[in-house]
Parts: C-alpha cells; sequence; structure tokens
C-alpha cells in the first residue's frame, strides 16, 4: 500500500515537472481582432427576392502580406513587418467579405449570399480585391483600399475602387485595430451605395 502511494506521487510529480516544459504552442494573444458592422438587420427582418437580384459576395483575393492574421505595418517602400500584439481572429478578406454583407444587406433590403452551399444561384456577383489593409508607419495611418467587380449576368461587367483613410493613429493594436474597423465600415458603405 506505501509502496504504490509512493509510486503515485512520484508519477504526479513527474507530470507536474514535465508540463512546465511542455509547450501546445505559440501563446495566446491577450485579445483578438475583428470587423463589427456600424449596423445590422434587426433579428426577424425579412428580406424577399428572386435569385435575379439577389446578391452573391464573394471572398476578396488578397496578397500574401495581407492573407495572414496579422496587422501588416509598411515601414518603408521595400519593407513590411507586423504590428505587434495584433492579430486577427481569422483572415481578413473572410472578416472583410462578413462585413460587406452584413452591410449590403442593411442598406439594400437584397438578398445577400456569402457562402458556397447556398442554393441560390444569384446572377449579381460582387467579388474583388483586398489591395491594402493595414498600418503605414511613416504617415501613421490605416488604410483599407478594395478593388471591386460588379457583375450583372447578361451585362457589362464595372469595377471600382474604394479606400477610406484613417489617420493620426498610435502604432498599438487597440488604436489600429479600431481604425481599421471604421475604415472597412466606410469602404463597405460606399460599395453597398454604389450597387444599390
Amino acid at each position: 500500500m506505501i509502496r504504490h502511494a509512493r509510486t503515485s506521487l512520484m508519477a504526479i510529480a513527474g507530470s507536474l515537472a514535465l508540463a512546465g516544459c511542455i509547450s501546445f504552442g505559440p501563446d495566446v494573444p491577450e485579445s483578438l481582432l475583428t470587423l463589427t458592422p456600424v449596423t445590422v438587420a434587426t433579428p426577424g427582418a425579412i428580406s424577399t427576392g428572386t435569385a435575379e437580384s439577389a446578391i452573391a459576395v464573394k471572398e476578396p483575393t488578397a496578397p500574401q502580406r495581407l492573407a495572414v492574421n496579422r496587422v501588416p505595418v509598411q515601414i518603408d517602400d521595400t519593407n513590411v513587418a507586423y504590428l505587434e500584439d495584433a492579430t486577427w481572429v481569422e483572415r481578413p478578406a473572410r472578416l472583410f467579405q462578413n462585413l460587406l454583407a452584413e452591410t449590403i444587406r442593411q442598406r439594400s433590403g437584397r438578398i445577400v449570399v456569402d457562402t458556397e452551399e447556398s442554393s441560390i444561384m444569384p446572377q449579381v456577383l460582387l467579388r474583388g480585391a483586398i489591395r491594402e489593409f493595414g498600418y503605414d508607419a511613416r504617415t501613421q495611418t490605416v488604410m483599407v483600399r478594395y478593388d471591386a467587380i460588379w457583375e450583372i449576368e447578361g451585362e457589362a461587367i464595372q469595377t471600382r475602387r474604394f479606400e477610406s483613410v484613417v489617420s493620426a493613429i498610435a502604432p498599438e493594436a487597440a488604436p489600429v485595430g479600431a481604425a481599421l474597423n471604421l475604415a472597412a465600415n466606410d469602404v463597405a458603405t460606399q460599395v453597398a451605395d454604389w450597387i444599390r
């Protein structure tokens, strides 16, 4: 009995010592950044329409420096770093797609499809590319730049560049995240008003 208890205590002590040496991944950040729509559709709100009037919002493409969960910082014309302690909850392109879809849904009242699994096949498509979505250390600004492509089946394709800049931002995660959310909402609103 005593021998069994001693063996169990040694096993527990060994496990505790080992636990201090093992890391199961990178340290979890204190908080994660996300994009939040300024306005959202109210619960119970109904949108009606047809496949011809419904809009499909596709996830934007993005260059590699933006295709990560970090906030890029442009240091000079050729050097990019990432802002310390600033991590997105998921890829910015996906967050921006969700923001665009919710903003268009709210401002237009149209049916908006933003998933590939939908059985609705909209004849109106919004796609594009995020060109800028980060912080510029030289000017202490954040910028969101989105090149939109608007396609309606059987009609001419339209393209347009949208941009929003927020100035006088300290190079820290919280103010940069808030400023990017503000700029992204501004761009989403511009896009929604363009395609109405």
